[in-house]
């Protein structure tokens, strides 16, 4: 069977994950990445030699009107992230977006409108929902493996080792909920599918009041009952691992992007009401999280929905809308509702 002609990206940005997305697509057969677009043309010079990407471009407008570029790999800062997304639609180019889509659940609506009105795809980039691992988890959860989930459990942490680092400025939309918080609640929202009723969180918060929080905790709580904590963090060992506890079971994940440096991928589980019994391990594939993402949105693209396994565009709503909940619950004390 002949392979179908490879989805060619091109990359808005040079940032470090960006970089990363190119080497992970690099044994792909399904994607390549044809392009590399920055501000700065040494820049991106220098980023498409290192990674033995084909054309370089000094602008990122000069990316979006090239006519053979499929698809816009957006790597800017999150408060760039709904402009830049736009404009590539609107380019006639299907966008795959860096989490979190947008800074809030009107900028994510107005950029699948335009999604819609293009006749594009637009999807949201968490590497980990295409990874084997969570394919299998969400294969247990819709089988009925732990019965109803009643408890979540999400924590995401690490250490930033920079004070000037982008993530941490307010008006690039930084801190610890849109960089690691969201996994978090990506996750939940995954499992829980239905957006929560009620939000309530607290933050530790850098500089004075107009800073970006840098340790958040929150619980969601849905309309049929289930409770979900997440945590996380930026200035913390690094950590990631969620707990769903069930009716009639407990899975455990780590929901990373990548495989570990041992290579193993599990997944743990137990069922039964009333066991004490160890957990079970249950081995899936090592498959780097970039290009199972890339090769599912190639997927995407050329056979429709029903071949993407990532957030889905209501997905991707809701959790804009709870970040944006989450983080007005912090700033002001008080519980959040989420409207119907």
């Amino acid at each position: 069977m002949s392979v179908p002609p490879a989805l060619r990206f091109g990359v808005l940005s040079t940032a470090r994950i960006a970089r990363s997305f190119c080497r992970g697509l690099a044994s792909s057969r399904h994607v390549r990445v044809d392009a590399v677009a920055s501000r700065d043309a040494g820049r991106a010079r220098e980023f498409a030699a290192d990674l033995g990407i084909p054309r370089h471009l000094d602008s990122y407008e000069a990316l979006l009107a090239d006519p053979d570029i499929d698809a816009v790999y957006i790597a800017v800062p999150n408060s760039l992230h709904a402009h830049w997304s736009i404009r590539a639609l609107e380019s006639g180019k299907h966008v795959l977006c860096e989490k979190p889509l947008a800074v809030d659940a009107r900028e994510a609506q107005q950029m699948f409108a335009v999604a819609h009105a293009q006749g594009r795809h637009l999807a949201e980039g968490y590497p980990y929902r295409t990874q084997p691992q969570t394919l299998k988890l969400r294969e247990l959860l819709q089988a009925g493996a732990i019965g109803r989930p009643r408890f979540v459990q999400a924590h995401f942490t690490f250490t930033l080792q920079r004070e000037d680092d982008i993530r941490l400025q307010p008006l690039l939309a930084g801190g610890a909920l849109m960089d690691v918080g969201c996994y978090c609640v990506s996750l939940i929202r995954m499992i829980a599918a239905q957006r929560p009723a009620r939000v309530f969180a607290g933050a530790l918060w850098t500089g004075d009041a107009g800073g970006v929080d840098r340790a958040i905790a929150a619980t969601l709580e849905f309309p049929d009952g289930l409770i979900a904590q997440l945590t996380s963090g930026l200035a913390a060992a690094l950590e990631r691992h969620a707990l769903i506890v069930g009716t009639d079971g407990v899975l455990q994940t780590s929901f990373f992007n990548h495989p570990p440096a041992s290579g193993r991928c599990e997944l743990l589980f137990k069922s039964g009401r009333d066991s004490r019994e160890d957990y079970q391990s249950i081995p899936v594939p090592a498959m780097n999280g970039f290009l199972a993402e890339a090769e599912a949105f190639e997927r995407l693209v050329r056979l429709g929905a029903a071949h993407w396994t990532g957030a889905t565009s209501e997905e991707s709503i809701d959790i804009a809308q709870t970040l944006e909940a989450v983080l007005h619950s912090a700033r002001s004390g008080k519980p959040v509702d989420l409207p119907d």
